[in-house]
């Protein structure tokens, strides 16, 4: 029984985990440049189904074609394909709040999450926070995007001492 239960469940974990990708294809973690912004945009549209080009754009010119110690735009690369990306930047004094490192945007293509990706992205991402002298990272999560807020568990983070509150202007 207990070796018929093992067997099933090893047979599970080989059909539900994604292959980890070799040593020499795992996506290098660089600045995004201006080239890599079409990438951003389709890997942004193949997961979310929205077309944001002028976003993207946008978010480019402020955090990745001036980068410095506190504004990051990161990619994953691999082969030419962008896999994954990550925005973020330090931000002081909202509200009382110590400077803190915010990520504003991580995405990883579906087929390479689950293999490290994100959380080397994060990762990261958490080190230029922490060389820009910050000790901590804050992010916004809907409630209803399960995906990304189990991502963000996952590396740790958990409820801060902020409540959003919003109403509407119509």
């Amino acid at each position: 029984m207990a070796n018929r239960l093992a067997a099933g469940v090893d047979r599970v974990r080989r059909t539900t985990q994604a292959p980890r990708p070799r040593r020499d294809q795992a996506p290098g973690i660089r600045p995004a440049t201006e080239t890599d912004v079409p990438g951003v945009i389709a890997l942004d549209q193949d997961v979310t189904g929205l077309l944001k080009r002028d976003y993207w754009h946008d978010m480019f010119e402020r955090y990745g074609a001036h980068p410095d110690a506190t504004r990051i735009f990161l990619v994953a690369e691999n082969a030419g394909r962008i896999d994954g990306f990550i925005v973020g930047e330090v931000r002081a004094w909202e509200f009382g709040s110590t400077p803190s490192g915010w990520v504003f945007a991580v995405q990883v293509r579906p087929g390479r999450r689950v293999q490290g990706l994100g959380s080397r992205l994060f990762e990261t991402v958490c080190d230029r926070f922490r060389a820009a002298g910050v000790d901590r990272v804050r992010t916004m999560v809907a409630p209803e995007n399960t995906v990304i807020h189990s991502f963000f568990r996952s590396q740790g983070m958990m409820a801060g001492p902020f409540i959003e509150l919003e109403m509407r202007l119509d």
